[in-house]
């Protein structure tokens, strides 16, 4: 039997009798084959009702058709892991594991991904939280260094360790799932009262990449207009969480390099970005700034001249102290060549966001599945043209993206098209159906999947942070370095343990 999968677009609704479900076998060998002819895994999970097997669904992003394609394959105990062949499915055939006991047979590494006991009651070993096997170089003179999951300061917890000869890195393993919440748990039954509150909270500093990505599907499934205004004042509120955030990542940068003046400087102006949000909806971090049906707030004559004045400053004064990053020498010599992850290794796990790209990968979800504003008002993707992969290029995609989403902020508030700004008639869900929104976060690409029930309600909510990608390329990056480059490869990529810790 061949595997033919659906295609459909960015937030497009089907019924789920409509997915084709076919042999894993043949799943298996088209994914492999897809993901090498160029597409991207994103969502690899499983889902068992009440009776009968566990059903994994498979979606990959067909970035040159600009659609996604979705299939499904029941499982017994185990089947034979894609990992091998497809370094890109280990983390998901780990969670798919974890989550419901099925073992994807030959996996290199079936470590715990989160610590928590299976959503069917799966007879597997749950190990406490924290113990876990890890990797070990031996040899003379090899020793290891633990990092963590305590940390200084406000940091959230997570382990890192260290294979180390000398100063020297052969190897970091990173054990995360500390502080699991159970969110996608937590949703089933939904969507209730409080669910868009935890969307908002899935990363504390990605809340309105997460949140559209919620709404998306929320509208998708009941249908819900959002008028051209509302989708304009989305894409604005996540244009300022991405020129808050890169801003934020270039001032540590600089702080870990001892360059004072422009890590004070993005300090401080991180609070007038931070302001501009809250401009908006009366919260720094963005809270209630998307809803279902639009947004919580309008942008009147005078917000919109608060708003344009604050950016256009501290747009002005960001410049000045970030320009001051490419005129040192000492800066330059830290970043360029440090922690370089190559393309091949980079599409080979995954990486999304300014992580993909910084090693030249030109894949951004605004522009290969646009949805709301940036149909019509692209964004034009920044994406490293030479020697690509270290934090040098981290730090300029970041640098190169603020540019562009200033200018693009400052567009659309100098023509906010008119209407209302939010249509309070969320109706509800369509019965026995699947969506699947892509949304390009500040750290890359968020997806949200939605299964359905007979009544409309979540059967079953999967949520893909970047981060769920991207920590792997942090272990990549360490690999040859010294272990003193560690803070400053983190930094640049930045990653979020929350979000990792659904």
């Amino acid at each position: 039997m061949s595997a033919n999968p659906i295609l459909l677009k960015n937030g497009q609704v089907t019924p789920l009798a409509d997915i084709p479900v076919v042999e894993f076998d043949d799943m298996r060998s088209y994914l492999i084959d897809a993901v090498k002819n160029g597409a991207k895994v994103s969502k690899f999970f499983g889902h068992q009702k009440s009776s009968g097997p566990v059903r994994i669904y498979a979606v990959l992003g067909l970035h040159d058709s600009h659609q996604i394609a979705v299939m499904a394959a029941d499982v017994g105990d185990s089947y034979s892991s894609l990992t091998p062949e497809c370094p890109q499915f280990h983390l998901f055939e780990r969670e798919v594991y974890e989550q419901y006991g099925v073992k994807p047979e030959g996996h290199p590494w079936l470590k715990p991904v989160r610590f928590h006991k299976p959503y069917n009651g799966a007879k597997i070993d749950t190990p406490q939280i924290g113990v876990t096997e890890f990797f070990q170089v031996e040899g003379e003179e090899i020793h290891e260094v633990n990092v963590g999951p305590v940390h200084a300061g406000v940091i959230e917890p997570g382990c890192f360790r260290f294979q180390c000869h000398g100063e020297g890195v052969f190897h970091l393993e990173i054990s995360l799932g500390y502080q699991h919440r159970g969110i996608e748990k937590a949703v089933m039954g939904g969507p209730h009262r409080v669910t868009l509150w935890q969307m908002e909270t899935i990363a504390g500093d990605m809340t309105v990449g997460h949140t559209m990505a919620y709404c998306e599907a929320l509208e998708a499934l009941s249908g819900t207009f959002v008028s051209d205004r509302a989708n304009a004042i989305r894409a604005i509120g996540l244009e300022i969480e991405r020129l808050t955030c890169h801003n934020t990542d270039l001032g540590a940068l600089a702080l870990d390099v001892g360059y004072l003046p422009v890590a004070m400087f993005c300090g401080k102006l991180r609070a007038d970005l931070l302001n501009s949000s809250a401009e908006i909806c009366g919260s720094r971090f963005s809270r209630s700034m998307v809803v279902p049906g639009g947004v919580g707030w309008d942008i009147d004559p005078a917000c919109l001249d608060r708003l344009s004045k604050k950016l256009k400053g501290a747009f002005e004064k960001i410049s000045s102290a970030i320009g001051l990053i490419w005129d040192k020498p000492s800066m330059l010599t830290w970043f360029e060549g440090t922690g370089r992850v190559s393309m091949e290794d980079a599409i080979g796990v995954g990486l999304v966001g300014p992580t993909g790209r910084a090693a030249g990968i030109p894949r951004d979800v605004r522009i290969d599945f646009p949805t709301g504003a940036y149909v019509n008002h692209p964004i034009p993707i920044a994406v490293a043209d030479s020697k690509p992969g270290d934090v040098y290029w981290r730090a300029m995609i970041r640098w190169m993206e603020m540019q562009r989403s200033y200018d693009f902020i400052m567009k659309m508030l100098d023509a906010l098209p008119s209407g209302e700004v939010r249509n309070d008639e969320v109706k509800t869900l369509a019965p026995n159906s699947f969506v699947c929104t892509l949304v390009e976060g500040w750290r890359g690409e968020t997806v949200h999947a939605v299964i359905t029930d007979d009544a409309g309600k979540f059967e079953r909510y999967k949520i893909k942070d970047p981060s769920f990608h991207n920590w792997q390329g942090l272990s990549l990056a360490l690999r040859g370095e010294e272990i003193s480059h560690f803070p400053i490869n983190n930094k640049s990529h930045n990653l979020s343990y929350c979000g990792y810790d659904l």
